[in-house]
């Protein structure tokens, strides 16, 4: 594919996720993990996914779905992360003066699905296991989706003669995705006057963060329990109302939002959160 990420993973939480034409201007030479080194070719990306998955009916209404992935990226392209020279230095390395890097990496793991369908009662539940590596040619990391543990469980029941009464229930809990820790500020001089700036006189220095190894820290688990209520009036074989009351956030789960990382200041996602709605249908 030609498209790469426009997200930052400097952000604790990102809430910006655009696309990107993959870059011309990328280095020669990629060395692996392993220490060999092979010729790029070409800036596309390229990869190969081996799916497999299994379904078995255990009862009549009962229904098991096994599926296990592995993707293997032999060419991802990312920002540099390593650069520390300008593009025009001729003497710098391409892997450290570039805008961009070319990357590898891998992914794996296992979902699994029991499915009860009955009458009434419908209940759905999948867990999914996964690891996620990536290589830049320095080190080995976890990208900031790469999350380990996913839980999805929705049980769903009719009430009345004609089914008219309907009750939802949705639990997700997810295990905390990778994120760079702050190490410590420390002033950051501009020096306005190059080498004639005296830094024991100037004042206009700005905070700078020195962040700890890339995405070592996990952020908390992410859980949270919904339910809905819902009763359909039919006045015509066209024609029929349906009301629901939900809720949001059950018992008020403080999931992280976002969080500043100069100031330190947490912002949640939907505390409990009640509402009520009406369809109209003809």
């Amino acid at each position: 594919q030609n498209l790469i990420s426009g997200t930052s993973d400097r952000d604790v939480v990102n809430l910006f996720y655009g696309f990107l034409v993959s870059p011309e201007n990328i280095q020669d030479n990629f060395v692996r993990e392993d220490g060999s080194v092979r010729t790029v070719k070409s800036p596309l990306q390229t990869s190969y996914h081996i799916i497999g998955g299994v379904e078995y009916d255990i009862f009549d209404k009962v229904s098991l779905n096994l599926e296990a992935y592995y993707k293997n990226f032999t060419q991802l392209t990312n920002i540099n992360r390593n650069k520390i020279f300008n593009s025009d230095n001729v003497a710098a390395p391409a892997v450290l003066k570039n805008d961009y890097v070319i990357e590898s990496g891998e992914a794996r793991g296992v979902d699994m699905t029991l499915k009860y369908e009955g009458a009434k009662l419908y209940v759905w539940a999948v867990y999914s296991l996964a690891k996620v590596d990536r290589w830049d040619g320095f080190r080995s990391y976890s990208p900031i989706f790469d999350r380990r543990h996913n839980v999805n469980l929705l049980i769903s029941y009719k009430l009345g003669k004609t089914n008219d009464w309907e009750l939802n229930t949705r639990w997700n809990y997810g295990s905390g995705f990778p994120f760079t820790q702050n190490q410590g500020f420390y002033l950051d001089e501009n020096f306005v006057n190059d080498v004639n700036t005296d830094i024991t006189q100037t004042n206009d220095s700005e905070v700078a963060i020195q962040l700890a190894g890339l995405n070592e820290g996990r952020l908390p688990g992410y859980h949270r329990l919904d339910f809905t209520v819902k009763k359909i009036f039919t006045f015509s074989e066209n024609s029929s109302l349906e009301a629901s009351f939900s809720v949001t956030n059950v018992y008020n789960r403080a999931n992280i939002f976002y969080i500043d990382r100069v100031t330190g200041q947490r912002v949640d996602q939907l505390p409990f959160l009640p509402s009520f709605g009406l369809l109209y249908a003809f």
